[in-house]
């Protein structure tokens, strides 16, 4: 069913109606709010009508509402946490942002999935936001972020953070 109700804003997306494909979303949501990927669709497609413009054509807190109603709606859907999880962090959320990758990266553990692409991106994001914050990375807030970051790189490279400690003090 869910099928269906996507192919006319998936329709509109493409021939670049992305106005319209979210007015249909709309739509679809007042009478099927219990779909998870309409509010999902919605959602991506609100972020990319503000990146396209921007500026916040469509206010950052209805656009996480919609991320939060889908993640609500369908809990085990990884692909909702880590959407969520970049706008957060898009929007300087950066404690949401970090609990939500968190979570995401105990969904890959519990299915024996080493750390994927997602954290790799996130790590370099997360510092990005950091950097913005405190160039000088000393401010002890954001040190638990930096030290998580550091892990999630260092684990999609295929390590652990103290493969990777015994490999940088290495002499060879």
């Amino acid at each position: 069913m869910s099928e269906e109700l996507l192919a006319t804003p998936i329709e509109l997306f493409r021939n670049g109606d992305l106005d319209g494909a979210m007015a249909d979303l709309d739509t679809k949501i007042a009478s099927n709010g219990d779909v998870a990927e309409l509010h999902h669709m919605w959602a991506e497609f609100a972020n990319m009508k503000n990146m396209e413009a921007q500026d916040d054509v469509v206010p950052g807190r209805k656009i996480m509402n919609a991320y939060k109603k889908a993640m609500e709606l369908d809990e085990e859907n990884m692909e909702y946490i880590a959407d969520f999880a970049s706008f957060a962090l898009e929007c300087r959320r950066i404690p949401v942002a970090v609990k939500e990758f968190q979570r995401y990266a105990r969904r890959l553990q519990l299915e024996d999935i080493p750390v994927d692409e997602v954290l790799f991106t996130a790590s370099r994001n997360l510092v990005d936001a950091i950097e913005v914050m405190d160039p000088s990375r000393q401010n002890p807030m954001i040190q638990p972020w930096l030290k998580q970051a550091l892990e999630w790189a260092v684990g999609a490279l295929g390590y652990t953070s103290e493969e990777a400690i015994a490999t940088l003090n290495s002499d060879e």
